[in-house]
This record gives structure tokens, sequence and C-alpha cells, in this order.
């Protein structure tokens, strides 16, 4: 077959969507040459595709989305270019996505693939080298197109192929956004959100917590990495560790992956204050500690013992306990 002749509505293309600016550019771009867009979005416990969601609903580009959680966390233990300021593997990250983004296009027949990353715009995984490494561990090399900056890049097999028309495509560089504001309005595109990032795995809090719980636990699924988000984490010994709701809303979002049958809840009796989630239990001494810590959130007097609720698989006991000064248990704190 002459694929040269092949006539634009027939060939497909399958982007990688993170609900930005930048992806939804990038789809309604090749859209706008006829070419068949869908996208594919990523699911983690460090992030979601409720963005992706949105801008799928926005232009009407259809979405498949993904939960690559086990694969994801066999290269987050050991990414090959290693970290970015905290716990982001971001080169071995994109790499990982397009090659799972590649294993779909050769089950549905796609032509290609393509992104909304923009050359120089971000400085550890959006540089020509970066885009590069991702591409050569891909395994799609040659395929990978990036619309909003593919004049600047070395001509792709699909631009090659007559697939996509490369004069209509962009050269956009560096993290400046006017340009891609511009297109919005031009494309009537007004409601996308900030260019800040919303991958867990950049916030420097998350990733000393998530250090801290590969190194030791416990951990044993997912619900012990979406936890990491709230509450106060404190290391109570080398396997045992306790979160100490900060809010009402944190408390309300633990509440979510108690496990009855397996963790220890604490809560006070007489005062208002947090509550306390110990997964899966520990012995009673340090149960006794955990509540000693989470009375020094209250106004509990300092002086005389506050009564604490104790709900465990094995049933509700009460202990009274004096309050752990803050001064301690700051030194116990993830």
């Amino acid at each position: 077959m002459n694929l040269h002749s092949i006539s634009r509505k027939s060939i497909t293309a399958l982007g990688l969507c993170s609900g930005g600016l930048d992806s939804i550019l990038a789809g309604v771009l090749l859209r706008n040459q006829g070419i068949q867009v869908q996208w594919i979005c990523f699911e983690t416990p460090f992030f979601n595709a409720d963005k992706a969601k949105k801008a799928s609903q926005q232009t009407g580009i259809p979405l498949l989305i993904q939960n690559i959680t086990p694969i994801y966390l066999e290269m987050l233990r050991y990414p090959r270019q290693g970290y970015g300021k905290y716990m982001n593997p971001c080169m071995d990250c994109h790499a990982l996505m397009f090659k799972c983004a590649g294993n779909q296009i050769l089950q549905t027949n796609a032509h290609f693939l393509f992104s909304g990353e923009i050359l120089g715009q971000r400085p550890m995984s959006q540089t020509r080298p970066s885009l590069n490494y991702v591409e050569k561990h891909s395994g799609f090399k040659g395929y990978i197109l990036r619309p909003l900056c593919a004049q600047n890049l070395e001509e792709t097999i699909p631009e090659k192929k007559g697939w996509v028309d490369r004069s209509q495509l962009m050269n956009i560089t560096g993290r400046s956004r006017k340009r891609q504001i511009e297109l919005a309005e031009q494309w009537g595109i007004t409601d996308y959100p900030n260019p800040a990032g919303g991958c867990l795995l950049t916030d420097q809090k998350y990733s000393i917590r998530l250090k801290d719980l590969f190194t030791n636990g416990p951990y044993r699924d997912d619900r012990d990495l979406y936890l990491l988000q709230w509450g106060r984490h404190f290391r109570l010994n080398e396997t045992c560790k306790i979160i100490v709701g900060r809010t009402q809303n944190d408390n309300e979002k633990m509440m979510l992956y108690y496990r009855p049958n397996e963790d220890i809840l604490l809560n006070i009796v007489n005062y208002a204050g947090p509550t306390v989630l110990i997964p899966y239990g520990c012995d009673p001494q340090i149960v006794e500690q955990a509540a000693a810590i989470s009375i020094s959130y209250t106004r509990a007097p300092e002086t005389q013992a506050t009564a604490v609720k104790c709900t465990g698989p094995s049933g509700v006991s009460h202990m009274n306990v004096y309050p752990l000064s803050k001064e301690i248990s700051r030194l116990l704190m993830i």
C-alpha cells in the first residue's frame, strides 16, 4: 500500500493526555488536519485522569484510561535516569508511558503516538537529549510526534510518510505560554488548568513519606500509597507508623481507606481532635504512644490523663493517657 496516498481521515493517532493546555492543543491541532485523534491517560496512586476527563469532555476527543501501577512501581524503585528534585523519575516515567501507549496502538492499529511536550519547557524532561532518551527507551523511535514543537525537532516517520503535514505543525520552544494561550483563544478553548503539575512525586513532603514507606513499611498494596497524602505521619518503630489527621478533610479521607479487620483507629473521647490511623495495627505499648501523640494536638490539659477510644480488629477499648509533648513527637514525625 502506498502510505502517501492514504487520506488523512483514515490516519489515527493516539496521544498522551495530562489534561493540560499543551495536551489539549496537540490533540486539536492534529484533529484540525483531519486525523482521527484519541487520547490515553494513565493512572497510579501518584496521579489521576481527572484533568484528562475534563479535557475530553470539552473537546470531544475520545479518552482511554489505564491503570499502570504495578509496572510503574517497578520503574519507580529503580529509574535508569534517577530522580528529579524529589522522587519524580520524569524521563523514565515518560518513556514508560509511551511504551504503554505504544502497546495500545499495536492493538488498535493506530498509526503513531503524540504528546503536548514542548522543547525546552521543562529543564529535566523536555530537553533535546531527554526527548531523544524517552523515544529510544519507549520502543517506538520515530513514531512519536510532538506537534507543538515538531518543526524544531527531527522529522518523524508520520511526517515523512505524509500522514501529517509538517508545515501545519508548530515550532514553540521554552517556558513561555504566550503562543499556547493565543492558540487556545483562536480555537475557542477557554477552560484549561494552570500549568502546575498534578504528580505527587514532585511534592517534597509526599516524597519523603514515600521513601520512608519503601524503606520501612508497612507497605502491602496501593492503599498505603494513597494514605501518604493526608495527615501527619510518625515513625514509632522500624515496622510501625501512625497517621494523625491534620484537618477534618484529612480525617474523612483517611477513613475512606480504613480497614476495620486490619487497622487500629484512635479517637479522643472528650475533646475535639484528630483521627489517628495505625495501618495494620501494632503492640499495646505503641498504641499508647500513638494516643499520647494525638492528645498533644488537642486542648486537653497537659497535667492529667485524657480518655482515648481504641477500635481494632478485636473490638473497642478505652485508655487514659497523658499527652506527649510536641517537642518529642516532632522528633518522630516523618
